[in-house]
This record gives C-alpha cells, structure tokens and sequence, in this order.
C-alpha cells in the first residue's frame, strides 16, 4: 500500500428510507430479501497534494416476491488525503483503492448500526475488494469502443 496521510474522515451525507414500515413489521410471512450494493468513488483534487475521496455508497435491500422495499440506504463518507505522487497510475490507484480500503470499514460499522437502529435484524454489509472492483472497471472501460 502506499503511503498516504489521511487528515480527516466524515460522513458528508446519509439518507435511510424504510417506506413499507411499520406493514413489514406486522408480516409474518418469511419471504427473503433480496440485497443490492453499489459503490462509486469520486475525487477531487486540490492544491497542497490535497484530495477528497468519497465513497459514495447505495445499499438496498428488497423483498424478492413482490419488490417492496425493506430500506434504501444512500451515504457519502469522505477521506481528506494528502498524498505526493508523480506518477498518475500510482496516484489513481491509491486514491481508488487504498484510501477507500481505509475508509470502508467505517462506512460498514455507520450502515450496520443504522440499520439495527431502525428495528431491523442484524445487517453486516458485505466487505469490499476495491482492487478487485478498480481492475473490473478498468477492464470494462477498455471494452467500451472509442468514440463513447
């Protein structure tokens, strides 16, 4: 990994919807829910070596016989990094992926905790392979044709 110094971490923004609540609650039926998870990162860089690394994160968990909604969770959790690197592959990649490493597992405790708050059953996020998913992305931009 390379050697970065992360200044500060926050969360910028969350939003929780539950909008089938309380008539989930008085179900007892056991129908499963079915779980989606997007991730994106977005950087901005500043003077000084200075980034913001966002890991902009959509979890959305839905009953798979009718496709109600359990809840949406949408958040925002942001790294300030200073980092001092000439060369832009090297750059790119700690800015993808190590920083968002570091980061992740605090984005994971907030949406755990948000969702037993809510009333619902335990709820771990699924972990996140940042380089697996940066060499996915970099695969399917060099499949895009050209002139997209």
């Amino acid at each position: 990994m390379a050697k970065f110094n992360l200044i500060s971490q926050f969360l910028k923004d969350i939003s929780f919807e539950s909008p089938n609540v309380p008539e989930l609650f008085f179900k007892q039926e056991n129908n499963p829910a079915k779980l989606e998870m997007n991730i994106d990162i977005n950087i901005k860089g500043s003077e000084n070596n200075l980034f913001m690394v966002d890991v902009i994160t959509k979890v959305h968990s839905k009953i798979e016989k009718d496709n109600k909604t359990v809840f949406l969770i949408e958040s925002t959790y942001t790294g300030m990094v200073q980092y001092e690197e000439k060369d832009e592959e090297t750059k790119k990649r700690t800015l993808l992926i190590d920083v968002p490493t570091v980061l992740f597992p605090s984005i994971r405790a907030i949406v755990t905790r948000l969702v037993s708050e809510s009333g619902f059953p335990p709820f771990n996020m699924p972990i996140v392979d940042f380089a697996d998913m940066y060499e996915q992305r970099q695969n399917a931009a060099k499949q895009q044709p050209a002139n997209q």
